[in-house]
Parts: C-alpha cells; structure tokens; sequence
C-alpha cells in the first residue's frame, strides 16, 4: 500500500457549486495537476480557511484544540490518507504514533485535512481514489475558458510562497524552488529585483 501513496497539496476552498451551502475543498496532486473536489459543510471550511490564511482565533476551534491534546500527549500524527470514495463520500485514515506506538483512526476527510494543515502532517490518497474522483487542471485553459482561475504565484502572500519553497525543496525540485525564491526575494527586496 505504501507505494500506493500518493502526495496531496491543499490548494485551497471555494464555494461548491455542486451543494448549497457547502464548500469545496481542491486538494492537487503537484505533478500531474490532477485535483480532487471535496464538499465539505461550513464549519469545516472555516476551520481549513483559518488554517490557510494563518488567523488565530480569539478562542480555539475544535481542530486546534485536537493540535493541543495531540502536543500534550506526545501524539503525532504522522500522515493523513484518503484511502476510500463510495456513494460521493471521502474516507480517511489518520496514522498516528505515541510512544513508539502506531495506530490508524477512521476519520471525517475534512477533519483529517484541518488536522494534518495543524500538524504539518502530509496529506496522501490511493491511485485508486485519484483516478476516480479528480480532474486535470490546465492553467492555462482556465486563465482564457472563464472558469475559476487560481492566483498566480506573483499574487501569493510571502508566508505561502515560503511554505511552497520549503515543499519544493523537500521534493528536491530545486527548479521550482528558485523560481519561487526569485519572486520572494522580488516582493521583498524590489530595489534589488529592479537592478
């Protein structure tokens, strides 16, 4: 199953347009840019949103509390998989390790990924589930079709560019990584990028 695994990026929410009232959260395969849609209700969405664009709150939600126990205790969670799609419905896994001690918890997709944004924990899914539930986003073909458009790296706030940066360079996908870097430094330093 290990070989199985593969890599998830959270690209971010948006409002589904599938369900009312609810969300979609796009998590992407980086190398292939295929995307998995995920509907998830509204306090979930927040709690990811809160994550993503780095606000505290002034009280801490369910999932930050969790991160808190987790500390507490010495838990970690180690990696997130979505291993399951039937009947329009996500399944996840949490493998977590206490101790020396390994344990997998079923878990809602949407609580695995709040959790896993928290904990720095990687995000993984089955070939299996990819195939089934994503679809290949074309940069370039959304920019000119008028479908939604996701902000191009030069629009990024520096602490996302930075988290991307780290990404690249764990990936060893240094070409990405300087690229990355170049437009940290230019939103940083412009007199320098100016030169």
């Amino acid at each position: 199953m290990d070989n199985d695994k593969i890599k998830l990026d959270v690209v971010g929410i948006s409002r589904s347009q599938v369900a009312a009232g609810a969300y979609a959260l796009l998590l992407e395969e980086p190398e292939s840019s295929r995307r998995i849609p995920i509907v998830v209700g509204v306090a979930e969405a927040q709690s990811i949103a809160v994550r993503l664009e780095n606000v505290v709150p002034p009280r801490p939600l369910t999932h930050d509390l969790l991160t808190s126990v987790f500390h507490a205790f010495g838990i970690e969670l180690e990696s997130v998989l979505i291993d399951h799609f039937a009947d329009g419905i996500f399944s996840s896994t949490l493998h977590l390790r206490q101790d020396g001690i390994e344990t997998d918890l079923d878990a809602r997709t949407s609580d695995a990924v709040a959790l896993a944004l928290r904990t720095g924990a990687p995000i993984f899914t089955t070939a299996e589930v990819l195939d089934r539930t994503s679809y290949r986003y074309d940069a370039d073909e959304t920019a000119d079709g008028g479908k939604p458009r996701t902000l191009a790296l030069e629009d990024l706030p520096v602490d996302r560019l930075q988290r991307r940066l780290e990404r690249y360079v764990e990936r060893e996908q240094y070409e990405r990584a300087a690229e990355i870097q170049k437009i940290i430094e230019s939103k940083t330093n412009p007199s320098k990028s100016a030169e």
